[in-house]
């Protein structure tokens, strides 16, 4: 399961570099920042569990974020 974290961290890399020579630095940072919380995650002996519980509060935030920056921050069309 360690593993797979890692690889979360390769391709959030790999998306921060292609936002990046896109000149999105915003993106690019934020993604980033997650590769290297998933590539320090990846490298902790933590247990199953504590991975897949990891794993759920990370969607729950990221998609709570989505939902809030999407609805109130880019506005509705009308």
């Amino acid at each position: 399961m360690a593993r797979m974290f890692r690889v979360l961290g390769f391709f959030t890399l790999t998306i921060g570099l292609m936002a990046f020579a896109g000149e999105l630095v915003e993106m690019a940072l934020l993604f980033f920042l997650q590769t290297a919380f998933f590539v320090i995650l990846g490298y902790l002996k933590f247990t199953e569990r504590t991975y897949i519980t990891l794993f759920w509060a990370y969607m729950l935030v990221t998609f709570t974020g989505f939902s809030y920056w999407t609805i109130f921050h880019m506005g509705m069309p009308l």
